[in-house]
């Protein structure tokens, strides 16, 4: 009952938000007042595994602020209160292998085993100064997201860029309650069809840690430059990122026995280097799409030598003559693995600070040690609806490494990243699921999704008394501004 009151809660919340529409006040250079409200309410059926892998709970994520544009200048303050309503308190396996039995765990142990975890924080504060043409500098905090330097103007290009490109290696972690923001520079350098974007920053707390304010010893570099080509119907990438860890009293995650991980208090310094294309061509009653993505790294993992790599390839086909224009497409993704845990080498692919949900909807895998082949569908009934299904079938690239989950370091306690021993299996798990995304007024957005996963060798392996998966949510965004009133 309490579960269920706290998701109502949520519900009514967003919805009577949606009916305040203040009155702005025209301003040669206003001050804007912006709010952004999230409210969610999620079931979660883990593995089977004690105390309890079913239960639901509630999120909330509010972001308000104040913004100002002045001649060359803007500035942002903007502040998060991130609330989760009943974590539980059973989703924590007793056992090593099992751990942490869905993200509801996550959140509990995140926060010092608490299930009403709350905070306030600052967000993003930074000032920025624009040149001629596409041309700025940023510095302060500010969410970074890798990939979306540059805004596509056709359709389809920018439908692909941010959910088949962007965020692999970088990204705020959107899906989470508190999310990630960097503290740092940034500058774009472009003009047209062309940009280069700098940023150096370091991370900042947060993701399952309702406190985002702290900075963490976790620094990176990033330099790309992006081009589109043959009228906007072709886009490319290509990027180098420097990544460091200095947080060495920290156990990292791989597949090493944990007496030899937990004496190493080497940093990790990877660098990763890569580039991508999308491309659209038109095909009698519609067009193609083609999608490339792949990354080379070397480096460091504290005391081992780092050499690693990933690559992906994807296409479609989408009818552009029809009311809905469905959208059917395929793709094969592979991340190396580490293949002997007893060598002074790690092969294993390392994420660096992703979204994973963009690409692993149902959150229980990220693009570590992994092959995925996937087939998706898009429709959109209407302008301002847009439903979508996806059939993943996961494998791990090596069965002498892990099964891995997360998305990179969030506090200054865990590593970030998760791994649960494969068994000597390469077979993972098969998922299907199904969203709706509709933007049902200029400020209010609803969205709900289904999943589940059929476990094989591998979940199957650690998750014995049932290896099958599902999850629900139900998510209400308000997003308004306005210019202060003098």
């Amino acid at each position: 009952m309490r579960r269920s009151l706290c998701f109502l809660i949520l519900l009514s919340s967003a919805v009577a938000l949606r009916g305040q529409t203040p009155q702005s006040t025209p301003s040669q250079h206003p001050v804007k007042f912006f709010v952004y409200e999230r409210g969610r309410g999620l079931g979660w059926q883990w593995y089977k595994a004690p105390p309890d892998n079913i239960y639901g709970y509630g999120e909330s994520l509010l972001r308000f602020g104040l913004s100002q544009t002045v001649a060359r200048w803007d500035w942002r303050l903007e502040i998060t209160q991130a609330t989760i309503l009943d974590a539980p308190n059973t989703a924590v396996s007793p056992s090593t292998a099992q751990g942490q039995l869905g993200l509801g765990g996550s959140y509990y142990v995140g926060n010092g085993n608490n299930s009403y975890p709350a905070a306030a924080f600052l967000k993003q504060g930074f000032v920025r100064y624009g040149f001629d043409g596409d041309k700025n500098i940023r510095l302060g905090r500010f969410e970074f997201f890798e990939g979306l330097e540059t805004k596509p103007k056709n359709p389809t290009l920018a439908w692909l860029q941010p959910n088949r490109v962007a965020q692999r290696l970088v990204g705020n972690f959107g899906f989470t309650n508190a999310q990630r923001s960097f503290d740092g520079i940034d500058a774009h350098y472009g003009q047209g069809t062309w940009d280069v974007t700098a940023m150096a920053a370091r991370s900042d707390q947060g993701v399952f840690n309702m406190n985002g304010n702290p900075e963490l010893n976790v620094d990176m570099q990033y330099l790309a430059y992006t081009k589109s080509d043959w009228q906007e119907r072709f886009l490319w990438r290509v990027f180098a990122i420097g990544y460091h860890d200095g947080r060495t009293g920290i156990t990292k995650t791989d597949n090493r026995p944990l007496p030899v991980r937990q004496a190493d208090h080497q940093n990790i310094r990877v660098g990763t280097y890569g580039g991508d294309f999308l491309t659209a061509i038109p095909a009698g009653p519609g067009q193609f799409d083609f999608v490339g993505w792949g990354a080379l790294q070397n480096g460091q993992w504290g005391e081992q030598d780092h050499r690693a790599g990933a690559a992906d390839i994807e296409g479609g086909y989408q009818l552009l003559h029809v009311a809905s224009t469905p959208w059917l497409r395929g793709g094969w993704f592979r991340s190396s693995g580490d293949n002997n845990p007893s060598d002074n080498k790690h092969g294993t692919f390392f994420e660096l600070l992703p979204t994973p949900r963009v690409y692993a909807r149902f959150p229980f895998w990220n693009l570590m040690d992994l092959k995925d082949e996937f087939v998706q569908l898009i429709d959109r009934p209407k302008r301002q609806w847009e439903l979508r299904s996806d059939l993943y079938w996961l494998q791990l690239t090596s069965g002498k490494d892990l099964w891995y989950q997360g998305g990179g370091a969030y506090d200054n306690k865990v590593f970030g990243f998760t791994g649960r021993p494969s068994g000597g299996f390469t077979s993972f798990a098969s998922a299907a699921d199904i969203s709706s995304d509709w933007h049902a007024t200029p400020h209010l957005d609803v969205g709900g999704y289904y999943s589940y996963a059929w476990g094989k060798s591998v979940a199957g392996g650690i998750y014995p008394q049932g290896r099958n998966a599902q999850l629900a949510f139900l998510e209400l965004v308000y997003h308004w501004d306005t210019p202060l009133k003098h």
